[in-house]
């Protein structure tokens, strides 16, 4: 997730940047736009490292962004935090697999 040079794989990319600056039930939709992009962690994280205040990212509102800070006031790093929860689901997730194949 180094710098911002995910954000040239977004879904979002070809989306009017008007589209993710909205309020109210609009926000539904632009959260929608999210579901299934591939970098959705990385934006979600460089919006709370940076404590971004405007418009979609990651698939969360700012008013989600800004209780999400509240309760987790202790996290320095967003990033890592993301991407270590990433890692350990995927190795679960493996995990399970060889599990179920196994049986």
């Amino acid at each position: 997730m180094a710098g911002t040079d995910w954000s040239e794989l977004g879904i979002c990319r070809t989306a009017d940047p008007d589209d993710l600056f909205v309020e109210g039930a609009a926000q539904n939709r632009a959260k929608a736009l999210c579901d299934g992009c591939g970098v959705r962690t990385e934006c979600l994280a460089y919006a709370l490292d940076q404590r971004i205040e405007h418009g979609i990212w990651g698939g969360m509102t700012e008013r989600e962004r800004r209780a999400l800070l509240r309760r987790r006031p202790t996290v320095t790093s967003w990033r890592r935090l993301l991407e270590t929860a990433r890692a350990e689901h995927q190795r679960t997730h493996a995990a399970k697999a060889v599990e179920l194949k196994a049986s």
